[in-house]
């Protein structure tokens, strides 16, 4: 029997997962990846960080598994998305630090977008908003400000690519620039109806197609490593870390949704058709195999659990993440404070670039323990926004959520979310469900599966949170969540 090693690279951390081909995990290994922060708003990573982070949570996950390298069969990659890298096919350099998704640099460009009248042209053809969030404005914004890429392009020497490109180009020796149609799709450049680069998009943003990379279905091979962490290992599958979240969730039908917790918050819900939302709600790829596209509804929060690292690190009122369960649990309520997490604007329903955190309603009584707690309930609050719109939009009630990622583990959470929605809330035994799901797509891509119904099969739950308190005392709760909200909308646009 192969092994599957999986990587995992995401926004505050890179993973390495060794997996059986039954989907049993056997070692990992976890390297905490530095961000930057230029500016207010600004958010970047150094791409040689990203590269020699997964290399050694790819050593320690070998190490950990006790397995030699080359007893592994292939590799599925899965990773954050819309983060923008752009380098020197012949040097293989980066040539700026990655743009994280999180960053807002490009705030102004979107808006200019939008004088032009090219928000229901992108609409139309990406299924996205115009908001920094995605990957084109960044790319504008790069092509902008470094003087020396002009001249590179001309030279056909500058690729693009999201991370999952980077780790591809890497792996390979430079031999193969792709990406899947899932990374591909949150660019704001992919005409996801047509399955290709769109030369209308192109053209308006004026970015050269000869940077982009080629675009290959979600399980497949799209190359072989060169040296690293073996030679010849196919890469088989690749996927954006909620679409992978969504397939290790095991939800393939409409009505089945996932929230994965992790430094954002995403719900995602597949879809028969392809639909656009009027409310704030985005279309998306799901998966692609054999040419054959899933589409996906998706909310996107842009803070979640980070505002847990933010008590940590920025504030110093938890020792650990692991704490904010135990302080919020010390105090009977918030004490009527709201804390709206929008450290790098709102995402959907309000998609306002300009909003920013705010913690209101502090008195003299209030407490660490009534932050921690406020800040813990923000992130439900946010999840209640999206299932109530995506709820609006497909005019079926959600029966219950699939939870994931590394804020599950927060026991508090989940119960309040499931209090608040007034449905189950079910957590998984592997709460890394991105993980599993570049796994799956990885032995589709090899055979191990034939497909994702026989893949499903390994999906186990670990525990469900029931709603306990009263529906009327929650809906109270959530309309002072949405006054607070309200007062946080646009602060930095003036």
């Amino acid at each position: 029997m192969g092994y599957i090693l999986v990587l995992d690279q995401g926004t505050t951390n890179s993973r390495a997962i060794i997996f059986d081909e039954s989907g049993n995990q056997l070692g990992d290994g976890k390297k905490e990846l530095p961000q930057i922060f230029p500016k207010p708003g600004w958010v970047e990573q150094n791409p040689d960080d990203i590269w020699s982070t997964i290399q050694e949570a790819i050593h320690l996950a070998i190490k950990k598994s006790e397995i030699d390298s080359r007893e592994i069969s292939a590799i599925g990659i899965t990773n954050q998305r819309e983060t923008t890298i752009l380098w020197d096919k012949v040097t293989g350099r980066p040539l700026y630090n990655a743009i994280v998704w999180q960053c807002r640099r490009s705030a102004d460009i979107c808006e200019e977008l939008r004088d032009r009248g090219l928000e229901p042209l992108i609409r139309e053809k990406t299924g996205l908003l115009c908001d920094a969030y995605f990957s084109s404005t960044k790319i504008m914004w790069l092509l902008r400000n470094i003087p020396e890429l002009k001249d590179l392009i001309r030279e056909n020497r500058v690729a693009f690519g999201t991370v999952d490109s980077w780790l591809l180009w890497n792996l390979t020796g430079g031999k193969v620039h792709a990406t899947d149609t899932t990374n591909a799709s949150r660019t704001m450049l992919f005409n996801i109806t047509k399955c290709d680069w769109d030369d209308d998009l192109l053209d308006a943003f004026d970015i050269p197609r000869s940077i982009l990379p080629d675009v290959v279905d979600s399980a497949q091979v799209s190359g072989y490593t060169e040296d690293f962490p073996g030679r010849g290992i196919p890469v088989s599958g690749i996927v954006g870390d909620q679409q992978g979240a969504l397939v290790g969730q095991c939800c393939f039908s409409p009505g089945s949704l996932k929230v994965t917790y992790g430094t954002g918050c995403f719900l995602l819900e597949p879809m028969e058709r392809f639909l656009i939302s009027e409310k704030g709600m985005l279309t998306t790829i799901a998966w692609s195999i054999n040419r054959s596209l899933v589409y996906a509804i998706e909310g996107s929060v842009f803070t979640g659990g980070s505002v847990v690292q933010w008590l940590r690190d920025n504030l110093g009122i938890i020792p650990d993440s692991a704490s904010s369960e135990v302080f919020a649990r010390a105090v009977d309520d918030t004490g009527d404070v709201y804390f709206v997490p929008a450290l790098t604007g709102l995402g959907a329903p309000y998609w306002d670039m300009y909003a920013r955190g705010m913690i209101i309603g502090i008195s003299r009584s209030t407490g660490r323990e009534h932050i921690v707690r406020a800040a813990l309930e923000g992130i439900a609050y946010q999840i209640r926004d999206l299932v109530n719109t995506i709820e609006d939009v497909t005019e079926v009630k959600v029966q219950e959520l699939r939870v994931d990622g590394g804020a599950t583990g927060n026991s508090f959470l989940l119960q309040f979310q499931s209090d608040l929605l007034g449905i189950p809330v079910i957590r998984p035994r592997m709460i890394e469900t991105t993980s599993l799901g570049a796994f799956i797509l990885a032995s589709i891509g090899i055979g191990v599966f034939k497909d994702l119904e026989e893949a499903g099969k390994i999906w186990k739950v670990d525990r469900v949170f029931l709603p306990e308190r009263n529906k009327d005392e929650m809906d109270r709760l959530y309309d002072r969540w949405k006054e607070a909200v309200r007062r946080s909308l646009g602060w930095t646009k003036n």
